[in-house]
């Protein structure tokens, strides 16, 4: 569903056949394929092996040749500045150490090369999710909040003087469900953070879990603009390119 986002990162970053692409976070593949279908030598990671395989199953699937492998993106397994272009679309922003993730991804990146990047923004209809979330399960203490990924004054923090450039665009990404109850239901089963939350609710008291789900569904109809049954929502997020001095 998250497709076009990477493939406008992509474009963001004015990618180029032929240019060494890293996707840290990469998930199932979104920014990695939008990378493949550009002619880039793709390489995609991240901690979860059943989301790689399920990229590397879609990217079979259309005939193009990337690179997925487990990383973790707090320690990439590749030299200094190897590759022309890093890519992370909704993945890096919630790794626990926000300034060894930046060291990281500029470590591993050219000079003069790119850092594209997708982050939900603090005020977004996902931010206000995990707000919601946050009520009835706690974040570790101590953790800063991965929503400051989607806001100029903290990127600028973590690249410092590192970067010769930085570029942001706030986008909207439309949700488009069925049904505020569906978009919870699915997200209760596929979306990690959100299975999480219901089954540590549900070994303490049922109550909790029903109450979540209540709170979630009234969110998206308050977010809804179809104006009938079925749910048409947006949530922004920040674009990000930044250059690597």
């Amino acid at each position: 569903m998250l497709v076009i986002m990477g493939e406008l990162l992509c474009e963001a970053v004015d990618l180029r056949p032929g240019q060494r692409v890293l996707d840290v976070a990469c998930g199932n593949g979104n920014a990695s394929l939008a990378a493949a279908r550009r002619y880039g030598e793709v390489v995609g990671i991240d901690y979860v092996p059943e989301l790689l395989q399920e990229g590397t199953e879609r990217a079979r699937a259309e005939g193009l040749g990337v690179d997925f492998r487990e990383g973790d993106a707090e320690d990439l397994p590749f030299p200094d500045a190897y590759f022309d272009v890093v890519l992370s679309t909704l993945g890096t922003m919630f790794a626990p150490n926000q300034e060894k993730v930046a060291e990281e991804l500029l470590r591993v990146l050219k000079p003069g090369g790119r850092v594209g990047m997708a982050n939900w923004t603090p005020d977004s209809f996902v931010g206000e999710m995990f707000k919601t979330i946050g009520k009835y399960v706690p974040p570790p203490a101590g953790l800063k909040s991965p929503f400051l990924w989607g806001t100029e004054e903290r990127l600028r923090e973590l690249f410092g003087d590192r970067i010769d450039s930085l570029r942001t665009e706030r986008r909207s990404f439309v949700f488009r469900y069925p049904s505020a109850r569906y978009f919870v239901d699915f997200f209760r089963s596929y979306y990690g953070p959100m299975s999480k939350t219901f089954e540590a609710l549900e070994e303490e008291e049922e109550e909790g879990g029903e109450s979540l789900e209540r709170d979630l569904i009234e969110l998206v109809e308050r977010y809804n603009r179809s104006g009938e049954e079925a749910a048409v929502w947006p949530s922004d997020y920040l674009e990000v390119v930044a250059i690597r001095r």
